[in-house]
């Protein structure tokens, strides 16, 4: 009894000695984490911070080509909404941008979850999920430019294919129409990046327990039933960041219409968004000497906005999604 009781007494300090060189081994080097998150903080300090603080700096001044003049506090935001073009551009822009978002929300993300669903236990699974997000690896730019070849009236494969088979009247100028270049955009856009909601919801659907459908179906539950009361509460948070997804996304629009109708918003502005309008308020203006000036209130405007919104539907979502779960 003795001798067990000194193996314990013996043992005990190796015990403590052990606790605490555990604590010391999973404690934070913090040079080692300084190293590994400087660069990224450089990285988005430089590319990210800076250009936004200055954008904000430059709204507030007068500028005479490259040169700074005199402090004009809101002048520049007050002209954006008062100076002809300017304000009617805007307003048609902020109409597309939206429209673009609604377009996008319905087709892309209804369409990335039914796949999502249809894909759970099909064969071949990974190679279709591949094949779905291979068009938003590439650039939008070269996207909008393939689909502008596709969609030509005049050599486009697509007119080709309706008139080889009797549908000539169905052979449209597409992107030569004012009706129908916007919905045509927002169509290839929402061909191109269907793959990222359908990866997000994919991943939701597998965090699902079977147990809760299968405890549905013996209560009588039909398919529907079964989506609507236990499948789409549980996907809420996916949903969540998918729509403040796409918003920002969407009203960041460039690449994609930049190709399909050019800087003008082409055809007669029909596709013009906000980042067209800020592209060429800074670059096109050649008789405007204070182009920096105009274009960077307008850059902080939607960055205002577009931040404003993403942080108030997010936390609305936020709270409509905790009543659902």
């Amino acid at each position: 009894m003795v001798q067990a009781q000194g193996l314990t007494t013996a043992a005990a300090p190796r015990s403590t000695g052990g606790r605490g060189a555990g604590n010391r081994a999973t404690a934070p080097r913090w040079p080692l984490v300084v190293a590994f998150v400087a660069p990224a903080f450089l990285l988005y300090t430089g590319f990210i911070v800076y250009p936004l603080a200055s954008a904000l700096q430059y709204s507030f001044f007068e500028w005479r080509g490259t040169a700074r003049g005199a402090f004009t506090g809101f002048d520049n935001f007050t002209k954006l909404v008062t100076t002809y073009p300017l304000n009617h551009e805007l307003w048609r822009a902020f109409l597309h941008n939206g429209v673009f978002f609604i377009g996008t929300m319905l087709i892309q993300n209804t369409a990335g979850l039914a796949f999502a669903i249809w894909l759970q236990k099909r064969r071949g699974k990974r190679f279709l999920q591949t094949a779905f997000t291979m068009p938003y690896l590439v650039s939008p730019l070269v996207v909008g430019y393939l689909w502008s070849l596709i969609l030509s009236p005049t050599f486009g494969p697509l007119n080709a294919a309706l008139r080889a088979v009797g549908l000539d009247s169905l052979a449209l100028p597409w992107l030569g129409d004012p009706q129908t270049a916007l919905p045509v955009v927002i169509l290839v856009n929402a061909w191109q990046w269907v793959g990222f909601p359908m990866l997000l919801f994919a991943a939701a659907l597998a965090g699902i327990p079977e147990e809760y459908g299968e405890a549905a179906t013996v209560d009588g539950a039909s398919g529907w039933q079964r989506f609507r009361h236990i499948t789409l509460p549980l996907l809420a948070p996916a949903i969540s960041i998918v729509s403040v997804l796409t918003f920002i996304g969407n009203f960041n629009v460039f690449g994609l219409v930049f190709a399909m109708g050019t800087s003008e918003g082409g055809p007669a502005g029909s596709t013009d968004v906000l980042e067209l309008l800020f592209y060429r308020t800074a670059f096109e203006s050649h008789g405007d000497l204070n182009a920096i000036g105009r274009s960077s209130a307008l850059a902080v405007v939607m960055f205002v906005f577009i931040f404003g919104v993403s942080l108030a539907a997010n936390r609305a979502l936020r709270r409509r999604e905790a009543r659902l779960t």
